[in-house]
């Protein structure tokens, strides 16, 4: 009896391991180093208090008081598993509920209007795909100066247009790497590849 017991207690302890998120990271040294080169701003925590599982009545529609939006009431459903980049901006309560999913965003003023170059979006459309739970999305009206906005749940830095594309590969492998899939959100093992 002892023994089965004791096999039931290791077999629940690894399971809930294994099924746990891990805990949110700090940005890599690469990323800290690579953001400072690009001039990025400072990691925010936008809002004071960011709780889970608000969701908006189907077809209702709400407005965010900082944007890119990292949390708030959102969608009833996240945006779709695939694709992980777009070429056109998504609706925005539907990102904001993916964030709680426990994914990354990275958001891109295009080229050609104050945004970053094609080289970036080129290269980050690489890296995020190596990622797991992150995206790659435009957002034309990211506040003025700023070219990238690396999200997470309650989780935001922003970057200049002139941020190299080796410069936001970085950040983006360290923001994934710190923020994604992990208790960082309300439900963080529901992203792709959580």
């Amino acid at each position: 009896m002892i023994v089965v017991t004791a096999v039931a207690v290791t077999a629940f302890v690894a399971i809930y391991l294994i099924g746990r998120a891990a805990s949110p990271g700090e940005l890599s040294e690469t990323a800290k180093q690579a953001a400072t080169e690009a001039g990025c701003g400072p990691l925010g925590r936008p809002a004071a208090s960011a709780p889970g599982g608000q969701h908006l009545a189907e077809g209702q529609t709400t407005t965010y008081p900082d944007t890119p939006a990292t949390s708030g009431t959102h969608a009833p459903s996240p945006l779709p598993l695939t694709p992980r980049v777009y070429t056109e901006p998504v609706d925005e309560t539907q990102a904001v509920h993916t964030l709680e999913h426990g994914s990354v965003i990275v958001y891109y003023r295009p080229t050609g209007d104050g945004g970053v170059s094609p080289e970036v979006i080129q290269r980050l459309s690489t890296v995020v795909a190596g990622q797991p739970a992150t995206y790659l999305i435009p957002y034309p009206t990211l506040p003025d100066g700023q070219g990238l906005a690396f999200t997470a749940w309650n989780q935001r830095m922003f970057c200049p247009p002139d941020t190299t594309p080796n410069d936001a590969a970085a950040i983006t492998e360290g923001f994934s790497q710190a923020f994604a899939c992990t208790t960082n959100s309300p439900e963080p093992k529901n992203g792709d590849g959580c």
